[in-house]
């Protein structure tokens, strides 16, 4: 067995000791079979997406339009524009639309005039103490040209050890810790079940360290596969934010993790203690249930500007089975476009198993190449 697999393993046995349930040391999709060569491509997607949805989160929590955002260094990662004006396909709303009291309102629209709305985040904020506060965060997630939400996005957050903006939002520079214990429901079905945890170390000059880690499951499962997935890991060290004096911010980390299959209902999240400083050595989330399908190791680095992706890029990522993980991002489409994030998993020998290509927002299609099948990605992981 290769060293660096052989490290990989252990790590999964490492986390799976925290979620309390026995765990097979052994991939389970290494066959050739249209069943398992779909398991393997779409663990693979998964593998992917989860710090990508980690990271998307963690940036939007920062994205706040006032001068309490300056790093140490002076450098403003917010958006400087009045309330209600769009600015490059962003709109800041606070109050939000319907007036709620200690609320935001955040619009990311598929074009720069502000015309054909992408997401649509809110969130209402109350101080539970010195340093503290919840956050109930709602997402509506829009197809492009469509009005109505085609999925929801619910998250009840926890911040504490921080300073807070006049908008509730947490100030990078000081430092701060988070949980965050989310839903996602599709056309009214919860579908995805996903938590997650950070420590934000505070800012040496332009940067901050930061650690996290999550898990989650597809809860209705995939029915072609009659079967669900399920995730869990985390950045548990290492981690970078820095500001650019562009106004992109960049987050590099090494992503440690594993996917999961298991018969559908059989996963759960199960919680631990909350860490408040880096390293990470007993995640708060893991998965509870399921079969090994990967375990990964996925060096990671993602650009945002005002909270859109601009690059993400992953440079032979390795994953068990001996396959690899590359994803590129297209600087010449616009972060809207379906193509705009290109990726794919292949064979040690470089035969691809499967490719898959999403927006900015995570949202895309993931197809296996043996067989053609295709399978839909909502806000960064496969859901059916």
């Amino acid at each position: 067995m290769p060293t660096r697999v052989a490290l990989l393993l252990i790590a999964t046995v490492l986390l799976s000791a925290c979620a309390g349930k026995a765990r097979s040391l052994t991939p389970s999709v290494s066959g050739n079979s249209a069943q398992s060569q779909a398991e393997e491509a779409a663990a693979g997607a998964d593998a992917m997406g989860t710090p990508a949805k980690n990271v998307s989160d963690l940036d939007s929590e920062l994205n706040s339009p006032v001068s309490a955002q300056i790093s140490s260094a002076g450098i403003v990662h917010g958006l400087a524009v009045a309330l209600g004006t769009c600015h490059s396909g962003e709109e800041f709303l606070a109050p939000d639309t319907n007036n709620d009291a200690n609320s935001t309102e955040t619009k990311y629209f598929y074009d720069n005039a502000c015309t054909e709305l992408a997401r649509d985040t809110v969130r209402i904020y109350t101080a539970t103490g010195a340093g503290s506060e919840t956050v109930n965060r709602t997402t509506q997630l829009f197809a492009p040209l469509s009005s109505v939400a085609e999925a929801v996005r619910t998250d009840a957050v926890a911040i504490n050890q921080a300073q807070f903006d006049q908008y509730g939002f947490p100030i990078a520079a000081v430092g701060y810790a988070r949980i965050a214990v989310g839903q996602l429901a599709l056309s009214g079905v919860n579908t995805i079940a996903s938590d997650e945890e950070l420590v934000m170390v505070p800012s040496s000059g332009s940067s901050n360290a930061f650690c996290m880690d999550s898990a989650g499951f597809n809860v209705v499962g995939i029915a072609s596969l009659s079967e669900t997935t399920g995730w869990q890991g985390g950045a548990f060290t290492g981690g970078t934010r820095t500001v650019n004096t562009n106004g992109t911010i960049i987050y590099a980390a090494t992503h440690i993790g594993s996917d999961f299959k298991g018969a559908i209902g059989s996963l759960s999240i199960a919680t631990g203690t909350q860490n408040t400083t880096c390293p990470i050595t007993t995640p708060r989330f893991t998965l509870a249930g399921g079969t090994l399908t990967y375990a990964y190791n996925i060096p990671l680095s993602i650009t945002y500007l005002h909270g859109v992706i601009t690059n993400i890029t992953i440079t032979n990522a390795t994953l068990s089975n001996s396959d690899v993980l590359n994803v590129t991002t297209n600087a010449a489409l616009a972060p809207s476009n379906a193509d705009f994030i290109s990726g794919s998993i292949a064979k040690s020998t470089g035969t691809v198993i499967a490719t898959f290509s999403t927006d900015a927002f995570g949202d895309g299609s993931l197809t296996v190449n043996s067989s053609g099948d295709q399978f839909n990605i909502n806000d960064w992981h496969v859901i059916r």
